[in-house]
């Protein structure tokens, strides 16, 4: 990890003081102890776990691509016994300074990106903005792998193992509970491939680097970017050429993201579209990355549901 990056970050952990109550977060039961990064690998790890593991989430209505970690991320995890991340220069730079500033030498962070087959991941761009400092990550490892309901499955399978091997106690449970969560997510992908079945018109534009696994899973492309960094709008030249590429490649869906309300630039593609043709019933569709969540709405079926909503408003725009 980056020295000065991973200074800046325990620069905001440090001092973690050690007053009464700072690991109430944690019920006085039996069984590991599980931190997690964020919204999806939370439902992957909870469904696993049952009633044999505690898993807590640490990210939810800020995204990994702009989480900085606090002193109350570091106290979770002082206790804590496993911590699952996505990797891929995601959210490694979080786990690592949470793990220096919660004092636990003994938590083993999990880095889910490894158990994936390494042939099977995309070139990417991943931009990370911690206390000001932007870190892009220039013609790297798409980090995005969530969004495919394969690697889901592959992810989950390793939490299986690895809440095995630190409770082997009850490792039969988390064989049960994982190989039932497996063929949830494996019926979710069935279900997508049948909802998109015979659309001819298979093209869209992301609203940021964001779904390039998801695509390849249900034979999609994605034809342009509008965000090339998250949170950052095009300038004029990006937009025109981004206007452009749809009329050449007759591209009509532009995806955007509930995160983004504004979603400015995408409307304003879809505007010159309309306004001056040459792409015919040009539309937006409202897909979500699984970035953010409120606690409230985290659920164990949180992600199936929300994959379950991006087919289904993709299947009704494509044509």
């Amino acid at each position: 990890m980056n020295a000065v990056r991973c200074g800046i970050l325990l620069a905001a952990l440090l001092p973690i003081g050690c007053g009464g109550g700072v690991d109430s977060v944690w019920p006085e039961r039996p069984g590991p102890k599980v931190v997690v990064s964020f919204a999806p690998v939370y439902c992957w790890a909870v469904n696993v776990a049952g009633e044999d593991a505690v898993v807590k989430n640490m990210m939810s209505t800020t995204g990994p691509h702009d989480f900085n970690p606090t002193d109350t991320d570091a106290r979770l995890a002082r206790k804590a016994d496993l911590f699952f991340i996505n990797g891929l220069n995601l959210d490694n730079d979080v786990a690592s300074a949470v793990k220096k500033g919660s004092g636990n030498a003994k938590l083993k962070v999990i880095d889910l990106s490894t158990k994936l087959p390494i042939d099977q991941l995309m070139e990417g761009q991943c931009h990370h903005q911690h206390h000001g400092h932007d870190h892009p990550h220039e013609h790297g490892t798409d980090p995005h792998v969530w969004l495919s309901p394969d690697f889901a499955v592959l992810m989950t399978e390793a939490i299986r193992d690895e809440l095995k091997a630190a409770d082997p106690e009850h490792a039969a449970n988390y064989d049960r509970r994982a190989a039932e969560y497996v063929g949830k997510l494996r019926a979710l992908k069935a279900e997508g491939v049948a909802k998109l079945a015979g659309k001819k018109d298979r093209k869209l534009v992301s609203f940021h680097e964001s779904l390039s696994y998801f695509a390849r899973s249900f034979d999609l492309t994605v034809s342009g970017v509008v965000q090339k960094k998250p949170g950052q709008e095009p300038n004029t030249e990006e937009l025109r050429d981004l206007v452009k590429m749809c009329r050449e490649k007759q591209v009509r869906v532009l995806a955007v993201e509930p995160q983004y309300t504004a979603n400015t630039s995408a409307k304003a593609i879809l505007d010159e579209l309309k306004r001056n043709g040459g792409v015919a019933d040009p539309a937006l569709v409202e897909i979500d990355p699984l970035e953010t969540v409120t606690p409230q709405a985290l659920t164990p079926a949180w992600y199936e549901e929300r994959m379950r909503a991006n087919l289904t408003a993709l299947a009704e725009v494509l044509k």
